[in-house]
């Protein structure tokens, strides 16, 4: 009885943590550039069980574990804002933001101009181009992005957006503010970039309702099992402790 309790519990546990996979994926549905995610599962076996009152056979059990979680990186919807600033990339590219932790990457396209007259993404961090940080001066107009990430404005070439790609984007982790940490990262040259656009977040909203219930009735149901399992057990002992008295 033990032995199904334990295995139970770890299906909680891994339950618990798609329910968080999940609400993170609701929470940013509205975020720019924003990739949703799924958690993958494995079976866990161990090979002697806690209660060692089975047969051999029925030694081995199967735990759950949740393995990994997977970046679902298929492309949002681009929607037009008309504003210069505002880039969208079509394929699988990054742009590159100088952070206080080093180079980071984000899909997030909402881009402005600084006090300083650098180029920014919403949370102030310089967007990188191939040569550094890129500066306007005061000023300065007609700024234009070209497909390849090049920029000019009514002062001329300015410079060109840094972008990169991963060969594997599953050994990139997420952070926070809608940023990625990556290494060996490549030039990007299946990327093309979309000015006056926005990539929305991939996020399927009714997909990830629906997913939510079931994983809070699966939780649910688990939760009366194990209920059912202890009631079970302690109702055995106190009938053993009956006989033995």
């Amino acid at each position: 009885m033990e032995n199904a309790q334990l295995i139970g519990l770890s299906r909680q546990i891994g339950l618990q943590r798609q329910m968080d996979v999940v609400s993170n994926n609701i929470a940013n549905i509205n975020t720019s550039g924003f990739k949703s995610e799924q958690l993958l599962f494995e079976e866990y076996l161990m090979p002697v069980a806690r209660d060692r009152d089975f047969p051999t056979l029925d030694q081995p059990l199967s735990y759950t574990d949740d393995w990994t979680t997977m970046h679902d990186m298929t492309g949002g919807t681009l929607v037009q804002t008309g504003n210069p600033l505002d880039v969208a990339l079509q394929g699988n590219g990054f742009l590159a933001v100088e952070t206080a932790a080093g180079e980071r990457y984000t899909r997030s396209g909402s881009l402005g101009i600084d006090a300083s007259g650098t180029l920014v993404d919403l949370n102030g961090n310089p967007v990188l181009g191939t040569g550094g940080p890129i500066q306007f001066a005061a000023g300065e107009t007609d700024i234009m992005i070209g497909e390849d990430g090049s920029i000019s404005s009514s002062a001329g070439q300015k410079g060109r957006l840094r972008l990169v790609e991963f060969d594997d984007m599953q050994s990139t982790t997420r952070e926070g503010s809608n940023l990625w940490a990556g290494t060996n990262p490549l030039e990007a040259t299946q990327t093309l970039v979309v000015q006056g656009s926005i990539e929305k977040s991939n996020v399927n909203g009714v997909g990830e309702m629906t997913e939510m219930i079931r994983v809070q009735r699966a939780y649910e149901s688990i939760a009366s099992l194990i209920s059912k399992q202890d009631d079970q057990r302690r109702t055995a002992i106190q009938k053993l402790g009956n006989l033995n008295g």
